[in-house]
C-alpha cells in the first residue's frame, strides 16, 4: 500500500499556492510597488515549495523494507535493519521515529490512513522494537485538523485580499 499526505491538506495548500500566484500576478498587471510585489513572492516561494514536496511525498511497503519518496529525493529503509520504533506525541501530532543502525525515518500523522501505516509496521517489524507507546497509538489515535483550519483560513484571507485588490469595497 502507498501512503500520501491527506488530500484535504493538498487541496487547501494547492488553493492558497493558486491564490498567491493570481494575486502576484495582478499585483503586477496593476504595477504595484517593488516593495510589495517582492514581499509576496517571497511569502509564495516556501508556501509553493511546501506543496511540491508534501505532494510528491509517499510511504511503501515492500517484502523486505520501507521506502519514502519526497520531491528529488527517495530513502530504503530494509525492515531487517530496524531497531526501534518510537513515538512522540506534541499535543495532536503525533511523529513516529523508525531508526536504524545508520539511518532513521520520521513520520507524522499527516499522511492518509495513517492508523494503517501503523498496522503494517506491527505486522512486519517484531514487537522488541516497537515502543508501547507506538503499538498503543493503533487504538488511540489522535485527529490532527489545526492545519486544515490554519490553510482555510488563509484561503479565506487570500480571497478577501484579491477582492480588495481587485477594487472591491466592505
Amino acid at each position: 500500500m502507498v501512503f500520501k499526505i491527506r488530500k484535504n491538506f493538498l487541496l487547501a495548500l494547492g488553493l492558497t499556492c493558486l491564490l498567491l500566484v493570481a494575486l502576484l500576478v495582478i499585483c503586477i498587471i496593476q504595477r504595484e510597488t517593488t516593495g510589495k510585489i517582492v514581499i509576496l513572492a517571497a511569502i509564495m516561494l516556501p508556501v509553493i515549495g511546501l506543496f511540491a514536496e508534501s505532494w510528491r511525498r509517499q510511504i511503501l511497503f515492500c517484502d523486505d523494507a520501507i521506502i519514502t519518496r519526497r520531491l528529488f529525493r527517495q530513502k530504503v529503509l530494509p525492515l531487517a535493519d530496524i531497531t526501534a520504533v518510537d513515538t512522540v506525541k506534541v499535543r495532536r501530532r503525533v511523529f513516529i521515529s523508525i531508526s536504524s543502525e545508520v539511518d532513521f525515518l520520521i513520520l507524522s500523522n499527516n499522511y492518509d490512513h495513517f492508523d494503517q501505516l501503523l498496522a503494517q509496521l506491527q505486522e512486519r517489524l517484531p514487537e522488541s522494537v516497537i515502543s508501547e507507546e507506538t503499538r498503543d497509538l493503533v487504538d488511540n489515535l489522535p485527529k490532527k485538523n489545526s492545519d486544515f483550519f490554519s490553510l482555510w483560513l488563509a484561503v479565506g484571507v487570500l480571497l478577501l485580499i484579491l477582492y480588495t485588490q481587485l477594487g472591491g469595497t466592505f
